[in-house]
């Protein structure tokens, strides 16, 4: 009887397994579970109900959920047979950012996705399957984009004699992709499901609800959002439908080669791209983290280093010159004159928060930790050569969003798929 009673909780179990492994769809030679597309959609109707955005139709959710997975695993597949890989330091090092990024200290971040039902250990493998996916891109997409001097030299012929005033968008985006050599009836099928994402919001329907319903984008979880985007860094195609917008109106469904598009305009403002713009004098010291220094010693360290200079009196060029791993040292810390946008946001934000004269807390950055102190302030106009720096980036931001969104039909193409989501 115990060995009856033991093989029916067996059978149970393996049929329970089965029924929550079932196979939603193949992606070359890997798999998507049902398992996988449930815990998807389960954390997606948690994100969306914390942005207060409507939960979309379940049977639409889980269909765009479904195409997010695939094109995740066809990336992570091709991660991997390029060697691409994140070992538990760098790991351990991602998850400290995002922790901090919310005000939190690891351990309490931990309880904070336990208390909302996220294992901890999954979400350490989604942020490593996300780092790959963004090295991936920066190895197959935006290390190949090169924008030559011609084009630099047009791009600044084409933006002079202006008024000096570069519009800026806040905007949102439904995207729906096209296969590199779609069919006819597969052309009409997203133009008609663009169409009725774009009547469905201009008659008011939730953008945000829209977006995670209809949109392969990226963003389309975020309802879309894009955020503030300047004129010049968007591609032409939207630039000029955005120009005939009023702030909530929806633009047409717009046509590009990766496939149809809607927006949504939420705000406008005009920008000074030729206004004085305010440089920044600023040394720091940088403490590098590794396998022998952690997060807690490096901050230790500094916290350390700004007693001896604020109570002390010591000078900080002189603790620049012994204790920093920048190669601003042998300078006494001090970096040239920067622009904003020179350093990275963490930097960045620290810096702008200090008076002249004033050595900030110890700040987390990519690199390191810093000790940031101010010099001094000035308004000081774009140079020429800066202003060729900064059309290269432009150029090159708008020639790597069209190259990714390209990219990624491309692989979605070449990629051997079959759903079976309809079985059932």
């Amino acid at each position: 009887m115990a060995a009856l009673a033991l093989l029916a909780v067996a059978s149970a179990h393996a049929q329970r397994v089965a029924l929550v492994d079932r196979i939603a769809a193949v992606v070359n030679r890997e798999v998507v579970t049902y398992s996988e597309l449930r815990e998807r959609r389960e954390s997606t109707e948690r994100q969306l109900r914390r942005q207060g955005t409507p939960l979309p139709d379940a049977a639409l959710l889980e269909r765009q959920l479904l195409e997010r997975l695939i094109l995740e695993k066809a990336q992570l597949q091709m991660a991997r047979e390029n060697g691409i890989r994140i070992d538990e330091v760098q790991l351990d090092r991602a998850i400290e950012r995002v922790a901090q990024t919310n005000n939190m200290s690891l351990p309490d971040f931990r309880r904070a996705l336990e208390r909302d039902g996220v294992d901890f250990e999954r979400f350490r493998e989604e942020v490593r399957a996300q780092i790959m996916l963004t090295r991936l891109r920066e190895r197959e997409v935006d290390d190949r984009i090169v924008v030559n001097d011609t084009e630099i030299d047009l791009y600044l012929e084409e933006n002079k004699g202006g008024d000096g005033r570069g519009g800026e968008y806040n905007i949102a985006h439904i995207l729906v992709r096209l296969p590199e050599q779609a069919t006819p009836e597969r052309i009409e099928q997203a133009r008609a499901k663009a169409e009725k994402a774009r009547a469905e919001a201009a008659a008011g329907g939730d953008f945000a609800r829209l977006a995670a319903s209809y949109s392969d984008g990226a963003d389309a979880l975020q309802g879309g959002a894009m955020g503030w985007r300047a004129e010049d860094r968007l591609p032409e195609l939207f630039s000029a439908a955005l120009k005939t917008l009023r702030p909530g109106g929806v633009s047409e469904v717009l046509r590009s080669p990766a496939g149809f598009h809607v927006l949504k305009l939420i705000e406008s403002r005009n920008a000074g791209t030729d206004a004085p713009v305010t440089q920044t004098r600023v040394r720091h010291i940088l403490v590098r983290t590794n396998e022998v220094v952690s997060e807690a010693e490096a901050r230790r360290k500094l916290a350390d280093l700004r007693e001896r200079m604020v109570i002390g009196k010591q000078d900080f060029a002189d603790l620049a010159r012994q204790h920093s791993e920048d190669g601003s040292a042998s300078r006494g810390g001090t970096l040239d004159w920067v622009f904003p946008g020179d350093t990275v946001p963490e930097f960045e934000r620290a810096m702008n928060e200090l008076k002249p004269g004033e050595i900030s807390q110890p700040v987390k950055s990519a690199f390191g930790w810093h000790l940031i102190e101010v010099l001094e302030r000035r308004n000081a106009g774009l140079t020429p050569e800066r202003k060729r720096l900064q059309a290269r980036q432009v150029l090159r931001e708008r020639k790597a969003d069209e190259a990714f969104q390209e990219w990624l039909r491309q692989l979605r193409d070449r990629a051997y798929v079959e759903i079976r989501l309809d079985q059932f």
